[in-house]
């Protein structure tokens, strides 16, 4: 879709901290963070709800890895999930450590390269 904020991120023509990318999915640092390493998980194909993404399983094996090299980066076992949908019409699931986690939320390129360093790992 033109004017999907995270279609343009896929394309891009908009800037994202990227922690994983292969050909069907991308997942990146939310830009209001709830917690260090706040993540975005999306399929690189428009989808507008979880549900409707074809391959939904593989798109919950990049979550999963994406949670835990989260859980291992910033030392920690709850690592939360949130589906919900409403904000953007661009299926995307939440994944973030729990908010007791130290560390600086906005710190984007540290936290990044924590969670790449584990999924490269």
């Amino acid at each position: 879709m033109d004017d999907c904020i995270f279609c343009k991120i896929v394309r891009g023509e908009i800037p994202a901290t990227k922690v994983y990318e292969d050909d069907n999915f991308l997942a990146f640092l939310d830009i209001h963070p709830q917690a260090p390493g706040h993540a975005q998980v999306i399929p690189k194909r428009h989808y507008r709800w979880v549900w409707d993404v074809p391959n939904v399983g593989a798109y919950f094996e990049v979550v999963r890895n994406v949670a835990q090299a989260q859980r291992k980066a910033f030392g920690t076992e709850w690592v939360l999930s949130k589906i919900i949908g409403d904000e953007v019409p661009h299926a995307h699931i939440w994944v973030f450590p729990e908010s007791g986690v130290t560390g600086d939320k906005n710190d984007f390129a540290g936290n990044a390269e924590k969670i790449r360093g584990v999924l490269q790992s």
